[in-house]
């Protein structure tokens, strides 16, 4: 549905995007993640057609974005970050407005705003100004204006802003109906939220994607990653020393009050050798738990640059995998 290839944009002498490439199957919700000015929203404004590339080919719908761009256009629901409404009209007029522009037939408008105020929860204000909106509701009329004319392709820069928790829950769950029905970019900086509601994310850096794949083939991408908690009632020399000797731990650390923590080679579970362990020596148990990486953890692993990181395989095997 969205073929990237070799995608770069230079302004003056410096390439804020370069050689990206990736596909987005029919049907697919990505997450594309990156930090500030990693080059995120530059590319989805390249994809819809707003700013030409340096280099490299977009389509969209079978259609290139460089030859055909009033036609992608036509193919693409695209909700920005800073969403530029008309603050003197209604938002009924702004939504009827957009239906028209975007080629709804003249019949089917006064029913696809009704449907389109119902799924974005602004039926409550569709007759009032749009300048005198909160933030949150002017997000979702960008993204009623987005959606109006049900385009095959969704690009969303930070949908959720401006919206409180109960909004953004019912946001999330209409991105996730929406994966059913079109194909879905989605940009944002709440993490927890990529991994609700998408099957894929990318990540890009510098310009660059530095990893694509499942969130969790991008958490298992990690040496080291998996630790594990143990809280001994035990001699806190003794019990440091048995961890140790357990096959695939490794930097056991003790933190006071019989705590210890210790990363496990692989992601292995080694809780049952810990609970083993304590029977066996008579030590009393008194709590244990494994954490694993969030998709947060890896996020700031990839893209803060003054942290060594070291991957238990090559970023290009785990896009592969």
């Amino acid at each position: 549905m969205i073929e990237v290839e070799g995608l770069t944009k230079r302004f003056v002498d410096k390439d804020v995007v370069s050689d990206v490439s990736f596909f987005v199957p029919e049907g697919e919700v990505l997450g594309f993640l990156g930090p500030n000015g990693a080059g995120k929203t530059t590319t989805m404004r390249m994809i819809t057609g707003f700013l030409p590339a340096t280099a490299g080919r977009i389509r969209v719908a079978g259609l290139d974005v460089e030859r055909d761009p009033l036609g992608v256009r036509g193919r693409i629901g695209y909700l920005p970050e800073n969403v530029a409404l008309y603050p003197e009209m209604r938002v009924e007029e702004y939504l009827r407005y957009r239906a028209a522009v975007e080629g709804v037939p003249r019949a089917e408008i006064r029913a696809r705003v009704d449907e389109t105020a119902e799924r974005c929860m602004i039926t409550d204000v569709r007759r009032q100004l749009v300048g005198t909106l909160s933030k949150g509701y002017r997000q979702r009329v960008g993204l009623g204006a987005a959606l109006i004319h049900k385009p095959p392709v969704l690009i969303l820069d930070e949908p959720t802003v401006g919206l409180d928790p109960r909004q953004i829950v019912k946001i999330r769950e209409l991105i996730t109906e929406l994966g059913r029905e079109h194909t879905v970019i989605l940009s944002t900086h709440i993490l927890p939220e990529v991994e609700q509601v998408c099957r894929r994310v990318l990540i890009i850096d510098g310009g660059k994607i530095v990893a694509d794949g499942t969130p969790e083939q991008l958490r298992g991408g990690f040496t080291g990653a998996a630790e594990i908690d143990v809280e001994l009632d035990a001699p806190e020399g003794e019990a440091r020393a048995a961890l140790e000797a357990i096959p695939g731990t490794s930097n056991v650390r003790g933190e006071g009050g019989g705590r210890f923590r210790f990363a496990v080679e692989g992601g292995s579970d080694l809780r049952q050798e810990v609970f083993k362990l304590a029977v066996a020596r008579g030590w009393v148990l008194l709590g244990m738990a494994r954490t694993v990486p969030s998709l947060e953890d890896v996020f700031l692993r990839l893209t803060t640059h003054d942290a060594e990181v070291v991957h238990e395989a090559p970023l290009e095997e785990v896009a592969n995998a």
